[in-house]
C-alpha cells in the first residue's frame, strides 16, 4: 500500500517511518542493501521451511522442531530491532554488541540439539551447563522482547520469576504462598519442558501464526490488497453515507491482508482521508471511523488476531470453531459503526464523494479469484482439515492464481519477497510469544493461576453474598485489567497474561472457558482504541491532522457495541448464543435483541434518532441497551419498553419541528 500520498491540498500523509511509532512493535532497523539481502534470504529459507513442515513434520516431534524454529528466528530478530532507539539514519546496521548477542542467540538456541533425548531426560536434574544455556536464552528472549515490543513486558517476566524463587518466603498463610523454586528448577521449567519457551504460545507462532503472514504477503504482493481497495471505492458511490462504508469495508477487507489493527487503519487513513475530507467529515471522526474499521477486521473471521489460535490451542477445539464463537459479536460490531456512520452523515452533512470510475461487478470478475483462497481456508477447516494445512493449501492456490494478472505474478523476485515478508513479520510476535511463555510457566509451577482467583473472588465476596453481584464486580474488574494491560503490552501478550490470571476467576464464578477466553480476547483487542493511549487512534489523527483525544473519544463511540456486548457473554445465561452455542432459534433471537441495543448504544454515543436526540432521549436508551444486553425476558421486555420511549419522544419533536417550519415558511 502507498503512503506518503499527496491529499490533493498540498499535505501529505505521514510515511511509513513516521507512522511506525504509533505501533506496539517497535520499527524495524533499515539495513544496508546487502545485509538487507542477507537476512531477506534467510527469511524466505525459513518460509519454505515452515511450509514444508506442514507435510514433512520432523520425526524427532513438535518440541524438537520449535527449538529449531527458535534457534532460525532469535538471532534474526536481533539483528533486526536496534537495542535503543537512536537518531534516525539511512542506514542502521547492527553494531558489535548485536552481533555477539547473535552469536550467543544462536549458540543457546541450538545447544538443546547437540542431544535432544538427553536433554529432556535431565529435565529434573539439569546440569551446570543446562542451566547456564537455559539462563542466557531467558536473558536473550527477555531482551528481543524489550527490542520489539518495549520494557513491559520482560518486567512483568522477571516479576514472575522472582515470584517464583521468591514465593517460598511469603507467610504460609498467604493465598499467593508456595513451595518456593531454586534458580535451577525455575530455569528447567522455562526450556526443558512443555509449558515454557516452547509451550502453547511459540508453538501457535511456529505452527499458526507464521503461516498466515505468509499467507498475508503471498496475498499482498499477489494484488489483493489494491483490488480489495478498488473493490470498495466501487461499491458505494451516490450515497452521502459511501464515504464511510468505503472506509468499512475496506478495512474489513484490508485486515485479511494486514492482520494488524494499526497497521490497516494507517494503510486505509492514508489512501481513504482525502475522500472523506471531501465528503465533509471533521477530522477527528475521520479518524475515529479509521481506527475502528481498522481494528475490526482482527475482530472478525476469517482471519481474527493471533490470540485467537492459541484460544483454539488452549481449548483444544479447531480453529474453524473459534471464528464460529466470533460471527455473531462481528456483524454486531458492523452494525454498530454502520449505524454510527448514518448518524455522523446526518449530523455533519457529509456529501457523496465519487472517486471510482470502475464498476464493482467488473472489478468482481475481472479480480474476484483474489477470493478464493479465503473462501479456500473455511471450506478446507470445514471438511476437518487443519488450519496449518489449510493456510498452505490457500498459498499455493493464491501463488497460481496469481498469474492471472501480469502485474502481480508470483515470479521470481516478488515471490522471493513474498517469502522473506512473511517471516519477518512474524519476528515480533515470536519473541512476545516465547517470551510470555514465562508467564505460563510461572502460573503453572506455582499455581498462581487459582491462587489469583481465589483472591478475586473472595475479594468480590467480601462486599457482597450475591453471586450476581460477585459476578459482575469479577468482570467489571476483569476487562479494566485486560485493558489496562493491552494499553502496555501487544494483544497476543495481553491475552496470554490474562488468559492464565484473569479467566479462572471467571470460570470459578460458572463461566465457561470458552466465554471467559472470548470475553478476554476483545478486551485486549479494543486497547488499541482505548484511551489513554488507543494506538490506533493516535496513528489516524497523525493521518488527519486531527486533535488526538477527541479522535481517541471518536473512536471509542464507534467501537462501543464492542465494549459492552461481551458482557453479555459472561453475565447472562443466553450470553454463549452469542458464541454460536446452543439451538439456532437462540441464536437468532439473541442476535436480533442484541441488534437492538447496538442501536440504542448508537443513539447515546450519536446523539441521533430521527432528529438530533436530546440527552433526555440519550439517558432512557443508556437502561434500554443494558436491560436488553442481559437478555432475559423481563429485562428485554423492559429495555424495549424504555427504547420505544425514546423514539416516540423523538418522533412527536420530529413532527413540531416538521410543524414549526411549515408555519413559518
Amino acid at each position: 500500500m502507498t503512503v506518503g500520498v499527496d491529499d490533493g491540498k498540498g499535505a501529505t500523509a505521514p510515511s511509513e517511518e513516521e507512522l511506525a511509532e504509533y505501533e506496539q512493535e517497535r520499527p524495524a532497523r533499515r539495513l544496508r542493501p546487502g545485509l538487507d539481502l542477507v537476512l531477506s534470504v534467510w527469511c524466505a529459507v525459513v518460509s519454505v521451511g515452515v511450509l514444508a513442515q506442514v507435510f514433512f513434520p520432523l520425526p524427532q516431534g513438535t518440541q524438537f522442531y520449535l527449538v529449531i524454529f527458535l534457534a532460525a528466528v532469535l538471532p534474526m530478530t536481533l539483528l533486526c530491532y536496534r537495542g535503543f532507539p537512536g537518531r534516525r539514519r539511512t542506514h542502521d546496521d547492527p553494531g558489535i554488541f548485536d552481533w555477539v548477542l547473535v552469536v550467543l542467540a544462536l549458540a543457546v538456541s541450538v545447544y538443546p540439539l547437540l542431544n535432544f533425548d538427553g536433554y529432556l531426560e535431565r529435565r529434573q536434574a539439569p546440569t551446570a551447563l543446562d542451566v547456564a544455556a537455559g539462563a542466557l536464552l531467558l536473558v536473550l528472549l527477555l531482551e528481543a522482547c524489550r527490542r520489539t515490543t518495549g520494557w513491559v513486558l520482560p518486567i512483568f517476566c522477571l516479576v514472575f520469576i522472582a515470584y517464583a524463587y521468591y514465593g517460598g518466603y511469603l507467610p504460609y498463610t498467604w493465598a499467593l504462598a508456595h513451595q518456593g523454586f531454586n534458580f535451577d528448577a525455575i530455569i528447567a521449567q522455562l526450556t526443558m519442558g512443555t509449558a515454557g519457551f516452547y509451550g502453547t504460545p511459540l508453538s501457535v507462532a511456529a505452527s499458526y501464526i507464521v503461516l498466515f503472514t505468509i499467507y498475508g504477503a503471498v496475498l499482498d504482493y499477489s494484488g489483493a490488497g489494491k483490488f480489495f481497495i478498488n473493490l470498495s471505492f466501487a461499491a458505494f458511490k451516490r450515497s452521502r453515507t459511501a464515504p464511510g462504508r468505503t472506509v468499512t469495508l475496506a478495512g474489513f477487507l484490508l485486515g485479511t491482508v494486514s492482520g494488524s489493527g494499526t497497521a490497516t487503519a494507517v494503510s486505509l487513513g492514508t489512501v481513504s482521508w482525502p475522500i472523506l475530507r471531501r465528503a465533509g467529515y471533521p477530522p477527528e471522526p475521520a479518524g475515529g471511523m479509521l481506527a475502528a474499521s481498522g481494528i475490526g477486521a482482527i475482530l472478525s473471521p476469517p482471519t481474527l488476531g493471533a490470540a485467537a489460535f492459541i484460544i483454539a490451542e488452549f481449548l483444544q477445539v479447531s480453529y474453524l470453531k473459534v471464528l464460529g464463537f466470533a460471527v455473531i459479536p462481528t456483524i454486531l460490531y458492523y452494525l454498530g459503526i454502520l449505524l454510527a456512520i448514518e448518524i455522523d452523515a446526518r449530523k455533519h452533512g457529509t456529501t457523496s464523494a465519487e472517486v471510482s470510475n470502475d464498476s464493482a461487478w467488473r472489478l468482481l470478475l475481472r479480480f474476484g479469484y483474489h477470493f478464493l483462497s479465503l473462501f479456500v481456508i473455511i471450506g478446507f477447516m470445514a471438511v476437518d482439515v487443519p488450519p496449518f494445512k489449510a493456510v498452505v493449501y490457500a498459498v499455493i492456490i493464491q501463488f497460481g492464481l496469481s498469474f492471472l494478472d501480469p502485474e502481480h505474478r508470483l515470479t521470481g523476485r516478488p515471490l522471493f519477497k513474498a517469502l522473506a515478508q512473511g517471516t519477518r513479520s512474524v519476528l515480533p510476535v515470536v519473541a512476545t510469544c516465547a517470551t510470555a511463555g514465562v508467564i505460563v510457566a510461572v502460573t503453572t509451577q506455582t499455581g498462581l493461576g487459582l491462587n489469583l482467583a481465589e483472591i478475586i473472588v473472595n475479594a468480590a465476596h467480601g462486599l457482597t453474598d450475591n453471586h450476581t453481584v460477585v459476578l459482575i464486580l469479577t468482570v467489571v474488574l476483569s476487562g479494566l485489567a485486560v485493558m489496562i494491560l493491552g494499553l502496555a503490552v501487544p494483544v497476543t501478550a495481553s491475552f496470554i497474561i490474562a488468559a492464565v490470571i484473569i479467566s479462572p476467576a471467571l470460570v470459578h464464578l460458572g463461566v465457561t472457558q470458552p466465554e471467559a477466553y472470548m470475553f478476554i480476547f476483545y478486551y485486549a483487542v479494543l486497547s488499541e482504541v482505548s484511551p489513554p493511549t488507543a494506538l490506533a487512534a493516535v496513528a489516524t489523527a497523525a493521518i488527519t491532522g486531527g486533535r488526538v483525544i477527541p479522535t481517541m473519544w471518536q473512536a471509542w463511540k464507534y467501537t462501543l457495541p464492542a465494549f459492552l456486548v461481551p458482557f453479555a457473554f459472561v453475565l447472562t445465561d443466553n450470553g454463549s448464543h452469542l458464541l454460536g452455542q446452543g439451538s439456532f432459534v437462540g441464536m437468532v433471537w439473541t442476535t436480533l435483541v442484541s441488534m437492538l441495543a447496538v442501536a440504542a448504544l448508537a443513539v447515546v454515543t450519536g446523539g441521533w434518532v430521527f432528529v438530533r436526540a436530546t440527552w433526555l432521549e440519550r439517558a432512557v436508551c443508556v437502561p434500554a441497551a443494558a436491560l436488553l444486553l442481559y437478555l432475559a425476558p423481563v429485562t428485554i421486555t423492559a429495555g424495549i419498553c424504555l427504547l420505544l420511549v425514546a423514539v416516540v419522544i423523538n418522533l412527536v419533536r420530529r413532527q413540531r419541528q416538521a410543524t414549526a417550519e411549515e408555519g413559518t415558511a
